[in-house]
C-alpha cells in the first residue's frame, strides 16, 4: 500500500473510504467497542418475547479481514429488536453482535441497496464464549443462555459482553492534615465514629462513572492510653463504604503509625452527576482497651479514580 498523497483534508481532494477508515482507527486508538457505558446495551423486550432489544448507540468496529482495512464507525438510534429462535429438548447459547460486511473485503452486500451493518445472531455458541467464535468483522454485545423448551427470553438469561472502545478515566487527589486533635475513639464493640476533626471531602462523581478506586492514605495516625485494636474504613455517600483494614496495635504510650485502606465500588446510578461525601471512619474492636485518634501531625491523601464500564 502506497503513501496516501492527500492527507485527510485538503480543499479539492478525493478521499477514499479506506482513508476514512484508517482515520477512524487512528481517532480510536485501534480500539474497538461501544463509545459510552450506556450504548448498544441488550434487554430483554418491553413484552418478554422471542428475542431481544438493542439500545441506540455507537461503536467502533476493527475490520478483520486486511491489516490496513481500518474501522468502522456504526450507529443505532433508538430500540432495535432482534428475534432468536426457541430451543428445543435441550438449551442452547446465542450470541449477539454488531456485525459489520463490507464488500470491499468479504461479501456481496450493495451498500446502496442492502444493510453493511446489521445485528447478527451467532447460534450454538458456547456457553462460556464471550468473543466472536471466528473471524468475521464485528463486536459482541451479549450471549445469550436459553434454557430448553424455551421461547421467551427474559433479563435472566442475558449475559452482556460489551466493551467500551476508549473508556473515560478520570483520576484526583486530595490531601491535607487536620487542624486540630480528634476525639478519642476508644470504644471495643466495633461500632465506627467518625474522626470529629476530619471533615472528608466532597468528591464530584462524573456523570459516566461506573466503578470508583478509591485509596485513603493516613500518615501518623495516633494511639495512646494502651493498645488499640480495632478497624478502619470510609464511607462515600450515604449507601457506600470501603473494605475496613485492621489496626492491630501491641504498645501502651502514645506512638505513631502509618495505615491506608482502598477498595473498588461500583457506582450507583443515584451518584452519578453529584458530590459525595468521602469520610473516613474508625472503629474498636471487642477486647480493645486503647485510643486512635487523629491530629495536626496526621496526613490524609485522598486518592479517587473513577472508571467508565459498560451498564
Amino acid at each position: 500500500m502506497a503513501l496516501f498523497p492527500r492527507p485527510i483534508l485538503i480543499n479539492g481532494a478525493t478521499h477514499g473510504a479506506d482513508q476514512f477508515r484508517l482515520l477512524v482507527r487512528d481517532l480510536a486508538r485501534d480500539a474497538e467497542g461501544i463509545t459510552r457505558g450506556t450504548d448498544l446495551k441488550v434487554t430483554q423486550r418491553s413484552t418478554p418475547g422471542a428475542g431481544v432489544t438493542v439500545g441506540d448507540g455507537s461503536a467502533v468496529i476493527k475490520g478483520r479481514v486486511s491489516a490496513f482495512q481500518g474501522h468502522y464507525s456504526a450507529c443505532n438510534t433508538g430500540a432495535f429488536d432482534v428475534d432468536i429462535a426457541s430451543t428445543g429438548g435441550s438449551g442452547r447459547s446465542d450470541m449477539l453482535i454488531l456485525r459489520v460486511e463490507d464488500p470491499q473485503y468479504e461479501g456481496v452486500v450493495n451498500p446502496a441497496t442492502g444493510n453493511v451493518a446489521y445485528f447478527q445472531i451467532i447460534s450454538n455458541v458456547s456457553s462460556s464464549a464471550t468473543a466472536i467464535p471466528d473471524g468475521r468483522t464485528g463486536i459482541p454485545l451479549a450471549r445469550i443462555d436459553i434454557p430448553a423448551s424455551t421461547s421467551t427470553i427474559t433479563n435472566a438469561m442475558i449475559v452482556d459482553l460489551r466493551q467500551i472502545a476508549n473508556p473515560r478515566r478520570d483520576r484526583s487527589q486530595f490531601i491535607h492534615s487536620p487542624a486540630s486533635l480528634s476525639t478519642a475513639i476508644n470504644n471495643n464493640n466495633s461500632s465506627y465514629s467518625y474522626f470529629s476533626t476530619e471533615a472528608g471531602w466532597n468528591v464530584p462523581v462524573p456523570a459516566w462513572a461506573s466503578k470508583a478506586i478509591i485509596t485513603i492514605d493516613v500518615a501518623q495516625i495516633r494511639y495512646s492510653v494502651a493498645a488499640f485494636f480495632g478497624l478502619l474504613r470510609a464511607t462515600f455517600g450515604a449507601s457506600l463504604s470501603l473494605q475496613a483494614v485492621t489496626l492491630d496495635d501491641n504498645q501502651t504510650a502514645v506512638r505513631r503509625a502509618t495505615m491506608f485502606v482502598s477498595d473498588t465500588l461500583t457506582i450507583p446510578d443515584a451518584y452519578r452527576g453529584t458530590s459525595q461525601l468521602l469520610r473516613p471512619q474508625a472503629a474498636g474492636a471487642s477486647g480493645n482497651t486503647g485510643t486512635v485518634q487523629v491530629d495536626g501531625s496526621a496526613t490524609f491523601r485522598y486518592d479517587v479514580e473513577f472508571i467508565e464500564a459498560p451498564r
